[in-house]
């Protein structure tokens, strides 16, 4: 494939929240709340910092090689997880729930930029070894989010077959129907389709939760790269975190560390998630819920489970694999286990990150670098062509659909349409009208200022009434763009609404690696793929 490659500021896309652009552009208002910038210079330091903050490297290695058993390993994955052993080796971290089929684009994107961040970071530190690590949110529950995706328009959902609790260890015997409607819609036939529908059904038929499938289709997707794959919902690794858990469940320490963090945020921007009083989740059986605690005894919100002191220690110790933390505790968590430099996430991971850097210095844990994932815009050579007849640049494709037809107007139409300087002369009329009623009574300047109001808002409407006649002149033109715009943002940015199942299908392995290639991961820049 011959493609153009673009990187856009992100402001100038108008997709992306203040807090984002101020992080990536080190707005001086910000920097109080994170520890290493998002460049060269702030990775060398967390590289370094790093160091001081050991991790349980043989737990981390035992749980990875026993999570891998059943999995076909790359030899780049299997060398990356033995040299995590190693006190040179670190990780580029990105993470993410086990979406039905990954979900969104973004998912890939942001794999994506895991591997090619801890690829260049490898090539720049001589002596030193960089594994990236895709970290599954199996434990999330939100199964309306994460059992959805939509496919060439059309959206197919998941219903669990009746199953509550912790997606990631949901059965999946009730996929194969969803699954055999999905391919259905998939030709044409070659190699491909083919392909994609074999690692589909072995992911989601050949193994029997979503976390376990969702492991297979990652690792089958981008272990070619050396990605680790690790699903923290695991004995030996929340073992690790259980002095933090039983501070929680003791003494609620986070809510109030957060909360004083949160209120200093907030004067400048929006808040992104707020912590609980106890920010841990039970997991059981189809369940995951909160835990909340009323006097002497905690209690599993919605369930008969109730503990006391004692017994909630007891259980916590004897089955860590029953405790979940939640989204305040989880960065937490993270970095208790792993020996991570960097985290990339969208626009709200990093938003929320940002509320718990003093979280993580009362606990004594490396805050990593944050990184906003370098979000991509594919266009294909169908929209290539309609952009160039539209005569449209990368800039503008941006832009509100009527935005793109008014300038569209202009240059083709002139502006002849266009009533301010009528406006204007009826303004200046207005007003000498306005002057003269006034002298013979005060009382009629407001009556005068209505009329100008209402005359304005019929010159409005008369105006409308002409763009809309010129547009019917260039209705060939204002129908490629309208067709431009639903192809390039079909209800929202492109990586928010479509799966990576269309641009495999068409693409193959080389999608990924078009993608990869394209990623500059300390730009900071939007990139588009043309």
């Amino acid at each position: 494939m011959d493609n153009v490659f673009t990187h856009l500021p992100y402001k100038d896309t108008g997709y992306f929240s203040k807090l984002a652009t101020d992080y990536i552009s080190d707005d001086p208002g910000i920097k109080s709340f994170y520890n290493f910038a998002p460049t060269t210079d702030g990775l060398a330091q967390a590289i370094e910092e790093r160091h001081k903050y050991p991790v349980d490297r043989k737990a981390l290695v035992a749980t990875l090689s026993r999570q891998y058993e059943q999995l076909p390993i790359s030899a780049k994955t299997e060398a990356n997880i033995q040299a995590l052993l190693s006190e040179t080796t670190f990780t580029v971290c990105t993470a993410h729930q086990p979406n039905l089929l990954t979900g969104y684009l973004y998912f890939v994107h942001k794999i994506l930029h895991a591997v090619k961040l801890a690829e260049e970071l490898s090539a720049n530190h001589p002596g030193r070894h960089f594994v990236p690590v895709y970290y599954m949110g199996s434990e999330d529950n939100d199964l309306e989010e994460l059992g959805m995706f939509k496919f060439r328009g059309d959206k197919y959902v998941w219903d669990g077959g009746g199953q509550t609790g912790a997606v990631g260890r949901m059965d999946t015997a009730s996929l194969k129907t969803l699954l055999n409607n999905l391919f259905k819609t998939f030709g044409p036939p070659g190699n491909n389709c083919d392909q994609l529908q074999d690692i589909l059904t072995k992911a989601y038929l050949g193994h029997k939760t979503v976390g376990a499938a969702t492991q297979y289709l990652v690792n089958e997707l981008f272990g070619k790269y050396g990605l680790v794959v690790i699903d923290p919902d695991d004995a030996m690794l929340k073992a690790s975190f259980i002095p933090v858990m039983e501070d929680e469940l003791l003494h609620q320490a986070a809510n109030p560390i957060i909360t004083k963090q949160i209120g200093a945020l907030s004067e400048h921007y929006k808040i992104q998630a707020h912590p609980r009083e106890i920010n841990l989740f039970y997991l059981a059986d189809q369940v995951r819920a909160r835990i909340v605690k009323d006097g002497d005894k905690w209690s599993v919100l919605n369930t008969e489970l109730h503990f006391s002191e004692a017994e909630i220690l007891n259980e916590l110790k004897q089955h860590p694999e029953r405790f979940s933390p939640n989204v305040m505790l989880r960065g937490l968590f993270q970095e208790t286990i792993l020996p991570n430099v960097a985290f990339i996430g969208g626009g709200a991971e990093v938003a929320y990150w940002l509320q718990l850097n003093t979280l993580f210095r009362h606990y004594h844990v490396f805050y990593p670098a944050i990184l906003l994932r370098q979000s991509v815009l594919w266009i294909n050579e169908a929209a290539a062509k309609m952009r160039a007849q539209a005569e449209l640049t990368i800039p503008n494709i941006f832009k509100a659909e009527a935005e793109l037809e008014r300038d569209y107007v202009i240059v083709h139409s002139g502006t002849e349409w266009q009533t301010k300087e009528e406006a204007s002369a009826i303004e200046q009329i207005f007003n000498t009208l306005k002057q003269k009623a006034e002298m013979l009574d005060a009382t009629l300047g407001p009556a005068a200022a209505a009329a100008l109001t209402k005359m304005k808002r019929q010159l409005t409407e008369l105006e409308k009434k002409m763009l809309r006649a010129e547009k019917r002149k260039l209705q060939t033109q204002m129908n490629r763009i309208e067709r431009l715009k639903k192809a390039l943002f079909p209800g929202g940015l492109q990586e928010r609404v479509e799966n990576f199942a269309e641009y495999y299908l068409q693409y193959g392995d080389t999608f990924f690696d078009t993608v990869k290639d394209a990623i500059k991961p300390l730009t900071l820049e939007f990139l588009i793929i043309e």
